[in-house]
């Protein structure tokens, strides 16, 4: 597959994840009876366009409203561990799988490249670190080499 191909395939399969990931978190909060379940949903469906950081800033929203509507209570501590449950399994099941299909990589790659880009570009590193994978994945498969003979 060529490299624009496979950008092609990651947009998509973002898109999709990011579609799945709201649904799941919007049809949770709203069995929970959370208010604003489906802005919070949504929210938390785009939060998983920029893994790992955009988990942490949705958290404060989530939280906020969280406390207001039930205060310290069973309830809200509920919504805590199924918002925890749907973050970790998206950020450490749900996109190393995906992306590692796409791009015939391992997910361990894909966790070590998010670590890598980020820790070198900050943000933006980990906002296009799996794009920056497939860039180097496809450099080194097709670097020629060198013949023995």
């Amino acid at each position: 597959m060529r490299f624009m191909e496979k950008l092609a395939v990651i947009f998509v399969v973002k898109l999709l994840k990011v579609v799945s990931v709201a649904v799941v978190t919007i049809v949770a909060f709203w069995l929970l009876g959370l208010h604003y379940a489906i802005l919070l949903g949504a929210l938390v469906g785009l939060s998983v366009v920029i893994p790992y950081v955009g988990a942490v800033i949705v958290t404060v929203p989530v939280v906020v409203v969280g406390l207001i509507q039930w205060g310290w209570s069973d309830s809200f501590f509920y919504l805590m561990l199924v918002y925890t449950v749907i973050i970790v399994f998206d950020a450490n099941v749900l996109v190393p799988i995906l992306f590692a299909e796409v791009m015939n990589l391992h997910p361990l790659a894909i966790i070590l490249a998010v670590l890598l880009f980020g820790s070198l570009f900050g943000f933006w590193g980990v906002f296009f670190a799996i794009p920056l994978m497939a860039l180097v994945n496809v450099v080194i498969k097709s670097w020629p080499k060198e013949s023995l003979e």
